[in-house]
């Protein structure tokens, strides 16, 4: 199978929803699915399965398309159709152009895709337009706004929940591609899943749709497969899963698991076609999902904020005066010592100052961290009393907030004495206003499991009039995430690590396996769009994302698979992969967004860290006051 840049379906980046020339309609187009399909009784059997389904009403139709030009189709791609392979914070994916754009290659190309113009044309024509409306309810359905491209999941490869609502879009659908030679199993996963979603009110009464945390329904893919559901704001939440890597000792006969689908959107009526109602795109757009929620910011998230009032003295100014020697003896329990000496957190303030970002490796001390670390390898998932967030359209990790009393008896708990005795710790915030030179108004914090095959963090956007000072203490004790220390996990920071800079290396796209954490330059915060974060190229991220760069894309669509340009700046400001005993700080600026890469099930354990946010203001604020 070809996987370039160059693409003889159309150009891979010019978007999969504009005006296309309308798919001919003049051929009879019955014969190219299967005998029976059109016929009355059939079309309310599928009706009344369809309005019946849960969790939201979809239909699942099996041995849609004649089975010899599906095979055509299938052969024609593998042989002729170029891939983009395209990762972002919620998706990693190989696609083709969009299929729309058939009309307009040259004829030596289109003499290559006969069976596949015969299936797109089959796809929109009104036969089965009418079909797919009478089934749905959905109305009428556009023949002139095509909407179609192929994916391609191989091993890693995922989607992460979203609605699909966006413009015009009336009903998605899929087509199943895979080998129909060699079953798909349903443990290779690459399912459709369908979350439920529960009704919430704000505090005016009005009335929104959550999705649940987990998924309720699992379709996998399967040979001439027809999935499809009305497009709904806060309703049609569904997933992709993972197309999990073969394990040691699986049958090597399987493929290699390559998940092949053609997939994408009918619309609303057009200007000039039957059913056209002048506004109504404009309407949807109003009653958009993302529109309400970004509206709404997090009211409805888990974990929600909790502040705590600083107790940190303004008068914070240099190791000297800022850390007394209690202090000192209690930072000592946890941290290298080389980071409480003066000469150190006066250099990491300069680092800072210039930078705005510090990454110190060996943060906990060579006494600490072992025990930590064999605190985490023992399960602490399941000793602990994690929570898990919502909604899975943002996020889905298991979290506990700090101030928190665990369930251990011991108080020597390691685990524990991070978050309960470290992290909320006057001595700490003091530690930190001096190595980023700030004054601490209020602080959060909290510890984080990332479980492989599960969770992630989506970008959010920092939406803050003021910047927020962050921080996160990676603590994932399991190696192999690429970005492993050079040197020994626990030595003490050397000379060769003074200015606390993680020394890391890359490794292969193919070897990506998530959990790394990236901040990136968003669009103008006033602009609107926040999703869709491509995971940039070129930049030494660390993050084994491979060659990807940023797109700023004028639509928050989940859905819309994009990549850029050459010239196109990356737009990263900050990464860090999984690793061990690292601690990095962020000034967040307005309209930056972070995430937490999807952790694949290949990955080689789950990613633990503490984290913390903290309202600050500069040194100079008081005096500029005075001054004024």
């Amino acid at each position: 199978m070809k996987r370039k840049n160059e693409d003889v379906s159309g150009d891979a980046d010019s978007g999969r929803s504009s005006n296309k020339r309308p798919a001919t309609e003049a051929k009879p187009v019955q014969d190219h699915f299967r005998k029976g399909l059109f016929e009355a009784e059939s079309i309310s059997k599928c009706a009344q399965n369809y309005a019946t389904s849960e969790p939201y009403k979809h239909a699942v139709i099996t041995e849609l398309i004649d089975d010899d030009l599906l095979r055509a189709v299938r052969n024609e791609i593998k042989e002729n159709i170029h891939f983009t392979p395209k990762e972002t914070d919620i998706y990693k994916i190989h696609q083709s152009g969009d299929l729309a754009n058939l009309n307009g290659l040259p004829a030596s190309a289109l003499e290559r895709l006969p069976s596949l113009l015969k299936l797109r044309d089959a796809m929109y024509s009104l036969d089965f337009r009418k079909w797919i409306s009478s089934v749905s309810g959905a109305g009428l359905l556009s023949g002139e706004k095509t909407d179609m491209a192929v994916n391609v999941y191989v091993p890693g490869c995922h989607l992460l929940c979203h609605d699909d609502v966006i413009g015009s879009r009336r009903v998605s659908y899929i087509l199943y591609l895979n080998d129909p030679d060699k079953p798909w199993q349903a443990e290779w996963g690459g399912a459709l899943r369908l979350f439920s979603t529960d009704e919430v009110a704000d505090k005016s009464g009005k009335k929104f749709k959550l999705p649940q945390s987990n998924f309720s329904k699992t379709v996998p893919p399967a040979w001439n497969q027809l999935s499809f559901f009305a497009v709904q704001p806060g309703e049609s939440f569904h997933d992709v899963e993972e197309v999990y890597r073969r394990q040691v000792g699986e049958s090597e006969d399987d493929g290699g698991r390559v998940r092949m689908a053609i997939s994408g959107w009918f619309h609303i009526p057009q200007k000039g076609e039957d059913g056209f109602e002048p506004g109504l795109e404009e309407k949807l757009a109003e009653s958009s999902s993302l529109q309400q929620l970004q509206g709404k910011a997090d009211e409805f998230d888990t974990p929600r904020t909790q502040w705590h009032a600083s107790n940190v003295p303004s008068e914070v100014e240099d190791a000297d005066e800022g850390l007394t020697e209690e202090d000192c003896q209690f930072l000592l329990q946890f941290m290298t010592p080389n980071y409480l000496t003066p000469d150190t957190v006066e250099e990491l303030n300069e680092l800072f100052s210039d930078e705005s970002v510090l990454q110190l490796s060996n943060f906990l001390g060579s006494k600490f961290a072992p025990l930590l670390r064999e605190d985490l390898l023992s399960d602490a998932g399941s000793k602990y009393d994690f929570e898990t967030s919502r909604p899975p359209h943002k996020h889905h990790y298991q979290f506990i907030q700090a101030p928190w009393t665990s369930q251990a008896q011991e108080n020597d708990v390691p685990f524990r004495r991070v978050l309960e005795e470290l992290l909320p710790s006057q001595a700490f915030a003091k530690w930190l206003a001096l190595v980023t030179g700030v004054r601490i108004k209020a602080w959060t914090a909290m510890a984080r499991r990332f479980r492989r095959g599960v969770d992630y963090q989506l970008a959010q956007e920092y939406e803050g009039e003021e910047p927020l000072l962050e921080y996160t203490l990676c603590v994932t004790p399991t190696r192999g995430w690429g970005g492993e220390e050079a040197e020994d996990d626990d030595k003490t920071a050397g000379d060769g690590a003074s200015n606390g800079q993680t020394k890391q290396t890359e490794i292969a796209e193919e070897d990506n396996v998530g959990g790394y954490e990236l901040y990136i330059a968003g669009d103008d915060p006033d602009d609107g769009s926040d999703n869709g974060v491509v995971v940039p190229s070129g930049s030494k991220s660390q993050t084994g994302a491979g060659d990807r760069r940023s797109t700023k894309q004028k639509k928050a669509d989940p859905a819309v698979y994009q990549a850029a340009g050459d010239d196109e700046d990356d737009g990263i400001l900050f990464s860090n992969a999984a690793n061990w005993n690292t601690l990095s700080i962020v000034l967040r600026d307005r309209g930056t967004l972070k995430f937490v890469k999807y952790v694949s099930k290949a990955a080689p354990g789950d990613r633990y860290d503490f984290t913390g946010s903290l309202e600050v203001e500069f040194e100079d604020d008081d005096d500029e006051e005075a001054d004024e």
